[in-house]
């Protein structure tokens, strides 16, 4: 906890200290006041080692208004993009706190500020709206108030001290700083032999599979998601990267390494009948993904038996984090 802790700590003096005055939208004295701040997903902003690790899309973003409403009272607003329908989010501010202080060594109280945010709402698919009237000064929440913004994954056990399970995570009412992480998508259609006619695929499953990876960089790597469209509801697909190989140096004379990469990509992703996705950290940069490393990106037929050697089972095949 204690690199978290470090890294968090100095986030929070770095957004702080400095109050955004250009982030205010007030143009006329007397007229309220309001602020408005924008969130990104977990992506490691607060440091490697705290980026977002789970199920959840990382297409979740959230932005935070703050509107004067009397001299001692403000209304706070949480507008959620992209919640899953359904899944109940839990939003909290944790209070600054000295990690010497608390039991696992956070630099919050684990225990969220009822008195300033502590709101829950199911996802509707789309976007989600949270307030809550609080007893401060539009000053001392935008100014003086030390505290974390949370917003807790639904699809994970709610746990206070481990950052890889927040979707969001940053100072509470202040403005954020630019990340600027890469991202890049790539489209694979059916195998119908793209990469060689005798791999072309042979089985039952239907021919209008779809498939999507998305490269997310965060701090310590990048978020590696796979995405199938018209999956078959209630399978289970095998998704794996496979790292390029010389035939002569594997088993069964195999273009690539049998044994699927478990760094890049080793997923498995369960079909509702819709679009199916599943994700994982892997240790490599944004850069070696796209510019460097050399694989196959393989979806197995969950109808067939698993096979590493016999492309013509694979329902997705082509080149990895390559269009």
């Amino acid at each position: 906890m204690t690199i978290t802790a470090g890294v968090l700590a100095g986030m929070f003096l770095f957004t702080s200290c400095n109050k955004d005055d250009d982030n205010d939208e007030v143009v006329d004295p007397g007229m309220m006041r309001t602020a408005t701040y924008e969130y990104e997903f977990n992506n490691g902003q607060v440091g490697a080692g705290t980026e977002y690790n789970g199920m959840h899309m990382d297409n979740l973003m959230a932005t935070m208004k703050i509107e004067e409403k009397s001299g001692d009272m403000v209304k706070i607003t949480v507008m959620i993009d992209n919640a899953i329908d359904g899944k109940m989010y839990m939003v909290h501010a944790h209070d600054a706190a000295d990690p010497s202080t608390t039991p696992n060594g956070t630099p919050y109280n684990e225990t969220p500020n009822t008195d300033v945010f502590t709101q829950m709402a199911d996802g509707n698919g789309g976007t989600i709206t949270l307030s809550q009237m609080v007893n401060m000064s539009y000053e001392s929440i935008t100014s003086n108030y030390e505290g974390f913004f949370v917003i807790h994954d639904p699809l994970q056990d709610l746990s206070t001290t481990d950052l890889s399970t927040y979707l969001v995570v940053g100072s509470f009412a202040r403005e954020q700083a630019a990340t600027n992480y890469e991202m890049a998508t790539y489209n694979y259609d059916f195998n119908t032999g793209q990469l060689a006619p005798s791999f072309a695929y042979m089985g039952s499953h239907p021919m209008d599979l779809k498939a999507m990876v998305k490269l997310q960089e965060t701090a310590g790597g990048t978020r590696v998601t796979a995405v199938l469209m018209n999956a078959v509801n209630g399978e289970t697909y095998m998704v794996h990267a496979h790292d390029k190989a010389h035939p002569n140096t594997t088993p069964n004379g195999t273009p690539y390494n049998e044994s699927p990469n478990s760094d890049v990509c080793t997923l498995m992703l369960m079909a509702n009948g819709g679009m199916a996705h599943n994700s994982q950290l892997s240790s490599m940069t944004f850069m070696e993904l796209t510019m460097q490393y050399e694989a196959f990106f393989v979806v197995h037929d969950p109808m067939q038996a698993i096979d590493t050697t016999d492309p013509t089972t694979y329902v997705i095949l082509g080149e990895f984090a390559r269009s």
